[in-house]
């Protein structure tokens, strides 16, 4: 059985200069070590599938955030240097990957091993895809070189308790 790897939010709107939700070159360094993660789960057959932060104009989350990602702009893209990687798209509009999107279904048909979740940012909807995907019994692994926030304090929060309180996996 197949491993699934959920890319949270490696999206131009918050990887490159010039969004208004760039979160800083110290979280491009995660790229070339999702690369390496895609490349080996892609040879042991696992499926990729990218959640994708894709909002309306008017959502109510820009009442906390500034407008960002939203749908039809290059923001909502998926990073030219993970692009290359053959994965599904899934849209979402609030933080996690499960809400009001068709992963859960595509999990359930894919039966994966185990969910690696990997991307921006970890305090955010990195954590809230891995509660999400605990709540619904899946084994889940955190590469804590695939994961990045601008938030050293809030990275290393989500990151325990990601392992303390939900029980997913954190491997190097």
């Amino acid at each position: 059985m197949a491993n699934a790897v959920l890319v949270v939010d490696m999206l131009r709107g918050f990887l490159e200069e010039g969004y208004p939700l760039y979160i800083g070159a110290k979280a491009r360094r995660i790229i070339p070590n999702i690369q390496r993660l895609l490349e080996e789960e892609l040879a042991r057959n696992a499926k990729i599938f990218f959640i994708c932060d894709r909002h309306d104009p008017d959502d109510a989350e820009f009442k906390m955030f500034p407008p960002h990602c939203i749908a039809g702009t290059a923001e909502t893209e998926v990073i030219p240097e993970l692009a290359k990687f053959s994965g599904e798209i899934i849209t979402k509009r609030r933080y996690s990957g499960f809400f009001d999107t068709d992963l859960e279904a595509k999990l359930k048909d894919l039966k994966p091993e185990k969910l690696i979740v990997c991307g921006v940012l970890t305090n955010i909807c990195v954590l809230h895809t891995v509660a999400d995907a605990r709540n619904r019994d899946y084994e889940v692994e955190v590469p804590l070189d695939c994961v990045a926030s601008p938030d050293e304090a809030m990275h290393e929060f989500a990151l325990e308790h990601m392992e303390k309180v939900l029980g997913a996996k954190l491997t190097r």
